[in-house]
């Protein structure tokens, strides 16, 4: 048997080896989520939706906890998308090339996998002790911009980075400015590449829980948040109280719950994927 007869056995090991673990996965997948659906689908309903926490299994809601999530959320996407994509800008189109910039760059790509829980105690020093805002909605979305900020920075300079230059030297052919060029031919372009990291990292955001335990956000809240600075409760922080409680009734409310935050991490996955698809297609350089 030559080398060759021997890689291509090693080839189809590895190939086998691959899909074995493939299924191992998607069948654990399938058990998990198909006993999560059994036994949390019959929960759903309106009152359940719309129903305050309660002592009692049968009339505890999420309306406190998909309302503070949707809160995060939004004021999470206000902070940290201009922020994380006019750095990615900078950083690939204006940022000059040296060994500070490099650091930067190693730094930022590092940072995005640092555990969240990291980024928690950083929120609970500088948002909720030094700047005094307490365990309230604002602090955690700054807390979770830092977090996601790294992941959409990464997707955006990505992006930049795919434009071909000959757009932009065409652009300047024209006669336009750097900034006229960016803001009208490079941006266009990168947007579907720049949307899909977004979308993914608020994805990320919405089912964190470690840093908002460390910034002291409540796993009981009897009120709907009205305002940035109240207090808040999210689904991921109802659901690991639920199944922290000793009454089965209680699992069946965390097993809805999951349901329900796996329905808005799909569907953002979705949005993702279709931009993606879109952009795609629609971009031929």
């Amino acid at each position: 048997m030559n080398s060759g007869q021997i890689n291509h056995i090693k080839d189809q090991v590895f190939q086998y080896f691959g899909i074995f673990c493939t299924l191992i996965g998607i069948v654990l997948l399938l058990i998990f989520i198909g006993s999560i659906i059994v036994d949390g689908v019959q929960r759903i309903d309106w009152d359940f939706m719309t129903s305050l926490p309660s002592r009692k299994a049968e009339k505890a809601g999420i309306l406190t906890a998909w309302t503070g999530s949707l809160w995060i959320f939004g004021l999470t996407a206000l902070i940290a998308i201009p922020l994380g994509i006019s750095a990615g800008v900078y950083l690939e189109e204006y940022g000059k090339k040296n060994w500070l910039t490099n650091l930067l760059e190693i730094n930022i790509s590092n940072l995005a996998g640092v555990p969240s829980v990291i980024y928690g105690i950083l929120g609970l020093e500088i948002f909720v002790r030094t700047l005094k805002l307490g365990g309230s909605l604002l602090a955690g979305a700054f807390t979770l911009a830092l977090l996601i900020l790294p992941i959409i920075i990464v997707a955006t300079r990505e992006a930049v980075k795919a434009v071909p230059d000959s757009i932009r030297q065409a652009s300047y052919g024209m006669g336009a400015s750097k900034w006229q060029t960016t803001w009208m031919q490079v941006l266009p372009a990168s947007a579907g590449g720049i949307a899909t990291g977004v979308i993914l990292a608020l994805s990320r955001a919405i089912g964190e829980t470690a840093p908002l335990i460390v910034i002291g956000a409540l796993a009981y809240v009897p009120f709907v948040a009205s305002t940035p600075m109240d207090e808040f409760t999210v689904l991921p922080m109802q659901i690991f109280n639920w199944t922290s409680r000793p009454d089965h009734d209680f699992v069946i409310n965390a097993a809805a719950g999951i349901i329900v935050l796996l329905i808005i991490t799909f569907l953002l996955n979705g949005i993702a994927v279709y931009l993606r698809n879109k952009w795609q297609s629609k971009v031929n350089w």
